[in-house]
């Protein structure tokens, strides 16, 4: 049991009807998961309104109303607690009610279109190997040290972000990887939250399903390090335009990362192969097992990251060298008769455009690349077109084809896709509906050499229909299928 007046610590009120001083046993904002004795957070979320759920939850016997309009019906022994924004309040009753873990380690958060598990997953990695205890809080899963859960969304609520850093508090974790969506941060689930550090990895077309603008998405980044402290740091991406608008307001120390720029960590490709990078990386030579110009990113992002938070600079340079690949990330085969298959996440056309780009540049030429992508259903249909622009013009073949479909038709989908490819290039693409059929279709294209590019769900074990979750591993298909077809 928690007092209600300690967990509201630094909420900003409004107005209160009863006492704060009451006891409460937990906080919830799901009406379906609250007991007797619970404090209620009722947010106004994208489907429905927590505020219409609060007659429900005092039957149910919750002590205390946190919402942002007192209702007319005042019931008798029931505190309420009036608010601006409640999922703001949210987030800082999480913090208090779990004793601020995040003050307790060094917390880093991810932000970018693109990179934010990579960066985070190798630096959960990295700290790993170093010998350090260690957490993950990514879009492919939670990590308490060694202790594994799994992920429901790219920032999870703020409940349970506050929930995994006290467990991680309990185990003596000292650094923390976070990624950062756009959607958690417009959401204010990481307010209240105690940030090291934060990284900007880049910004492209996405989630404007979401936040209307180009501009608006960028806003929504620019705004987790507008609230960095001065203690923090910020390490961002000067490459990518957008990079210096991220510090523009920010309070923490500046650093930046480039390829292409001036920058306080930068990187030079020396070499790029399919088994892996030679980088120059502030005038120290490195061999890495990943691959491509976005993972040279990635790895002087690292790098940065790794130096401020303290670690000895050769030693970083040794840890990097030994760093693995991240699940559905550039993830590759090689069959028996040399035909490479690559899974990746990429969902976005700027991913798109720099895995093609990746492969491109290390392919002879003399052998066919074969993407096969699509797009999700009831997510930004903008960039659809844009997805198979990039994946007509950029192969050989393109294989337009269902991703996650949800509510929408993938039939829909695919023809929404097709609009984008120039006349040129229609006589390269098909159009397979059932995914498993356009990667087997892949597979019987491919001849000795070729390579083989399937996009867009990386990690997913799953694919998603009409509300139902059936198993799908692009991985693990296409795998079997190539030891079929050599038989």
């Amino acid at each position: 049991m928690k007092s209600l007046r300690n967990i509201l610590y630094k909420v900003s009120i409004n107005a209160v009807t009863g006492s704060t001083s009451v006891t409460v046993n937990t906080i919830q904002f799901d009406s379906r998961k609250v007991s007797k004795g619970d404090v209620f957070v009722a947010i106004k979320g994208t489907i429905s309104d927590g505020h219409d759920y609060i007659e429900t939850v005092i039957k149910q016997g919750v002590t205390a109303i946190i919402c942002e309009s007192i209702p007319d019906n005042i019931v008798d022994n029931i505190t309420y607690v009036e608010v601006d924004n409640s999922a703001q309040a949210l987030a800082v009753m999480a913090s208090n009610y779990y004793e601020v873990p995040s003050e307790n380690l060094k917390l880093v958060g991810v932000t970018g279109t693109n990179g934010k598990t990579t960066v985070t997953t190798l630096l959960y990695q990295l700290f790993k190997n170093a010998g350090y205890k260690v957490g993950l809080l990514s879009t492919v899963k939670i990590l308490v040290n060694d202790k594994e859960y799994k992920a429901t969304h790219t920032t999870p609520d703020s409940l349970s972000i506050n929930k995994y850093l006290k467990e991680m508090n309990d185990e003596g974790v000292e650094f923390c990887f976070m990624e950062v969506s756009s959607h958690g941060i417009h959401q204010k689930r990481t307010e209240g939250l105690h940030f090291t550090g934060g990284v900007f990895t880049n910004l492209s077309h996405d989630h404007l399903d979401y936040h209307n603008t180009f501009a608006e998405y960028r806003d929504v980044k620019k705004r987790f390090f507008d609230e960095l402290p001065v203690s923090a740091f910020s390490l961002v991406n000067t490459d990518d335009k957008n990079g210096l608008v991220m510090l523009q307001n920010t309070a923490s120390k500046k650093y930046t990362y480039a390829l292409k720029s001036y920058a306080d960590y930068r990187a030079q490709i020396l070499e790029n192969q399919f088994s892996g990078l030679l980088l120059k990386i502030n005038d120290n030579e490195l061999w890495t097992r990943l691959i491509g110009s976005f993972n040279a990113y990635n790895l002087v992002a690292i790098f940065g990251v790794a130096e401020l938070l303290g670690l000895e600079r050769q030693e970083i340079l040794r840890l990097i060298s030994g760093l693995e690949s991240v699940s559905g990330r550039f993830e590759y085969i090689v069959s028996d008769d040399n035909i490479t298959a690559i899974v990746d996440y990429a969902h976005t056309p700027d991913a798109l455009k720099n895995v093609l780009e990746t492969i491109n540049n290390i392919r002879t030429k003399n052998e066919e690349l074969i993407t096969v992508v699509g797009c999700g259903g009831d997510r930004d249909k903008t960039k659809r077109p844009k997805m198979a622009h990039i994946a007509s013009a950029m192969s050989t073949k393109a294989i337009f084809t269902s991703d996650n479909p949800r509510s929408e038709k993938p039939e829909t989908i695919i023809e929404d896709m097709e609009v984008g490819v120039e006349p040129q290039n229609f006589k390269k693409t098909l159009s397979i509906v059932d995914r498993k059929q356009a990667i087997k279709t892949a597979c019987q294209l491919a001849q000795p050499n070729d390579i083989i590019l399937i996009a867009g769900k990386g990690h997913e074990t799953y694919q998603e229909t009409n509300g139902e979750r059936v198993d799908f591993d692009d991985f693990k298909i296409v795998t079997e299928l190539l030891k079929e077809l050599q038989k």
